[in-house]
């Protein structure tokens, strides 16, 4: 057994799923709404006996890995990394699987993080323990959240890395050092500072932000924040500072909490308010620069969220009230029709302070917390005069723009008639002007999406292929069936070449195994089939598909699928309803074929009297005669 097998047996997929999206039992099996599409019914199933997902909606499907590496954005070499520690697997450093780039970069930036750490008991880091405990940090949250320091040295993190064995263009791409110019000499990019990780959302460090020195704070020309630059393993818009340790609070809670910076974040986990994340845009940039946006969200890091709830809370001081408006992270958060609310902190004091000094005040201010059209309304509102014509329109000038943001047309609509009560104006006037606003601003382009993406189109099989899911999902569950339907259903008419193959291979592996005799002759009969003898037999003997397939792994992908569908549609059936489903569906099946061959015929025999071909139009209508007689034998 290799390693990646060895982690899948070891962990259940129900459990890892479950820390992602809400799991319900479902026969056998467990049901959700699909994490990688908009659905309204619940068509994502979870088999723990055979520890596979599929989503019947948008067609993706496979193991525990697969499914981290869709929902994480992660590489395979990465999800076994993830998943070793939770497995009790040791990973060989010498696996190919584990010798790419991306991942010699993360074990340098985890060699990093822990060398940082390490350097805050250093004596030179003495003002560096002050101001974290000033600034309330108890001991156990500086380790867990592997808070370090960098000393003030130009060579000594590279010189450690090299001794591990990472050259010096590798140490470049992990974004911990930077050449002098005109020289090949690289120098360490962070030097006395206190090092705040930045870790993904499956807790491996992949960024530092680094504050610098407090005794230095008056010399420093850099500014007062510093952080890595993009690279490989890094990228903001993907990123949101805390959500490897908050996902599992704001999945519990149905909410996330969104502020400002890495210490409003760690100050509220640390006192047990564990569903607080920052955004990795103005958040740490710099804390001097009060003149941007309280929170950058980017488009993907609202998809993050989405993926752990629906809705979100957004925390801010008073002097950043007139800046909510123009946010790019509301509009995209509203787009996704989002739940918003605003937490309105008294005082002007930043979350950070407000917890340290009254956690009950934050709290209650968490608790109080506005949805965002209501606290528009009542910001916007409270300056204007509306007897006053000109504060009518300053009001429409304000507010339509922010309802123009909304997703979600109901609500929408109902802040629009808000808006026409509050100022007395007819609400078509309303809506027209909306709509002109709309038209003028520039449009953006379609963002991809499972359902418009080329290679993740939405899964929507026509009639006939369905009915060829059908079949071949019964057959596999009640192999029983089989006989009948190999004696009744050729391979050409099964609709979907993967469905036709398959079925081919399913013939040819019943009679080796299944339809195959006993010595006194009669055929076997297996109330069930293996699923793990199958998937075996797939990966060994399935013919090539194409050039470009791996048929065994097609095939196996659709396996999956059908026995999921098997367990979906017919957990309740017994032989005998199976049975009269199966011969239903081969009827179905099978009439189909026969109407579609018709209308083929009947096209020819058009064709071949326009080309004067009465011989060969002749034999075509015998041929269509014996189909529809067929079609009448079948429908009766």
């Amino acid at each position: 057994m290799d390693q990646a097998e060895e982690i899948k047996s070891r962990l259940d997929i129900v459990e890892i799923i479950r820390e992602y999206i809400p799991l319900k039992p479902a026969g056998i099996n467990f049901r959700a709404l699909c994490p990688f599409h908009r659905e309204k019914s619940p068509s994502f199933i979870v088999s723990s006996e055979k520890q596979i997902w599929h989503c019947f909606g948008c067609g993706r499907g496979g193991d525990v890995f697969s499914f981290l590496m869709e929902i994480e954005g992660l590489g395979f070499a990465e999800v076994l990394r993830n998943l070793a520690p939770r497995a009790g697997v040791t990973l060989k450093r010498q696996d190919p699987k584990l010798t790419s780039q991306r991942n010699r970069l993360l074990d340098i930036m985890e060699a990093a993080v822990n060398y940082y750490h390490k350097s805050l008991d250093r004596e030179e880091a003495k003002s560096v323990r002050e101001y974290l405990a000033n600034r309330g940090l108890k001991e156990e949250t500086i380790q867990s959240w592997q808070i370090g320091y960098s000393p003030e040295s130009w060579d000594d993190l590279i010189n450690l890395l090299k001794g591990k064995g990472y050259t010096e263009n590798e140490i470049f791409l992990a974004g911990l050092s930077t050449k002098k110019e005109n020289s090949a000499r690289f120098y360490n990019r962070f030097r006395g500072r206190i090092m705040f990780p930045i870790f993904d959302a499956s807790g491996a460090a992949v960024a530092f932000s680094a504050r610098v020195r407090p005794d230095k704070e008056r010399e420093e020309k850099m500014g007062k924040y510093i952080n890595s630059p993009a690279t490989m393993i890094y990228d903001k818009s993907r990123i949101l500072f805390g959500l490897d340790k908050a996902k599992m609070a704001i999945k519990n809670e149905d909410l996330a909490i969104i502020v400002e910076g890495q210490m409003d974040v760690i100050t509220a986990h640390q006192n047990n308010f564990k569903n607080v994340v920052a955004s990795s845009g103005t958040a740490l940039v710099g804390e001097q620069d009060r003149t941007k946006p309280l929170v950058e969200l980017q488009k993907r890091q609202v998809d993050l969220l989405k993926r752990y709830t629906n809705n979100i809370a957004l925390a801010f001081d008073m002097d950043k009230a007139g800046q909510m408006a123009s946010d790019r992270g509301i509009r995209e958060a509203m787009a996704a029709e989002m739940n918003i609310k605003i937490i309105i902190i008294p005082s002007g004091k930043d979350p950070d302070e407000c917890i340290r000094n009254n956690p009950g005040e934050w709290a209650r201010a968490a608790a109080e917390a506005k949805p965002i059209m209501e606290y528009y309304f009542d910001k916007i509102f409270s300056g204007l005069n509306l007897e006053e014509v000109g504060d009518k329109r300053r009001a429409v000038k304000e507010i339509l723009p922010i309802l123009a943001k909304l997703g979600n047309k109901i609500e929408q609509d109902f802040w629009l008639k808000k808006l026409a009560e509050k100022i007395e104006v007819e609400e078509n006037i309303l809506r027209e002007t909306l709509i002109n606003s709309v038209k003028k601003e520039p449009r953006r382009p379609a963002a991809v999406t499972p359902e418009n993406k080329p290679e993740g189109q939405k899964f929507r099989p026509g009639r006939e292929e369905m009915l060829s899911e059908l079949m071949l999902a019964l057959s596999i569950r009640f192999p029983g069936l089989l006989a009948y339907i190999v004696d009744r259903i050729q391979p050409d008419q099964i609709v979907g070449s993967a469905h036709k193959s398959f079925y081919k291979d399913l013939i040819i592996y019943y009679n080796n195994t299944i339809g195959s005799e006993n010595e006194t002759g009669e055929a076997r009969v297996f109330s069930k089939i293996n699923y793990d003898d199958l998937k075996k037999w797939f990966a060994e003997n399935s013919a090539p598909l194409s050039l470009a397939e791996d048929a065994g792994d097609v095939r196996i992908k659709l396996l999956d699928r059908l026995v999921l569908l098997g367990d979906k549609d017919f957990y309740d059936l017994d032989e005998e309803k199976a049975r009269g489903e199966t011969i239903k569906i081969v009827m179905a099946l099978k009439k189909c074929y026969l109407t579609r061959r018709m209308k083929e015929i009947e096209r020819t025999i058009a064709h071949c009297e326009e080309e004067g071909e009465g011989g060969k139009a002749r034999e075509l209508m015998e041929e269509l005669k014996m189909l529809s007689d067929e079609i009448r034998e079948v429908g009766e």
